[in-house]
């Protein structure tokens, strides 16, 4: 049985690869800040793209975009601005998505990706 620690980095493994087919640079993975954690940073089409990754087993209740409470969208676009800032990038578009990773035993995994899911 593996950690969650270990499901939700293999989520945001296969989140990543997604947006890379799908045209997405990633800018930074598990971005960190005195307020919370971004999962990924990608951009495309000059548009900064914030990114919460959900990963579940087909077995949990609810869908996993349900489990991005207020608070955690709040913590999202806090450390969003505070990138920004880091990064010394000029106030542009920007979008906050919630990407949904259904694990399934043999490796393989289902997508579900949300654009502007919410937001600011």
């Amino acid at each position: 049985f593996m950690s969650t620690k270990k499901i939700g980095n293999m989520g945001e493994e296969q989140a990543a690869a997604y947006l890379r087919a799908n045209g997405y640079q990633i800018k930074a993975a598990q971005f960190r800040s005195p307020m919370g954690e971004i999962d990924l940073v990608a951009e495309k089409d000059h548009t900064l793209v914030f990114v919460e990754v959900k990963t579940r087993h087909p077995t949990c209740y609810g869908t996993p975009a349900q489990a991005v409470s207020y608070t955690k969208r709040r913590r999202i676009v806090q450390t969003a601005y505070w990138y920004i800032q880091q990064k010394h990038l000029p106030e542009g578009l920007c979008r906050f998505d919630v990407i949904e990773v259904y694990c399934h035993g043999n490796g393989k995994a289902r997508i579900q990706h949300f654009e502007n899911a919410f937001e600011v």
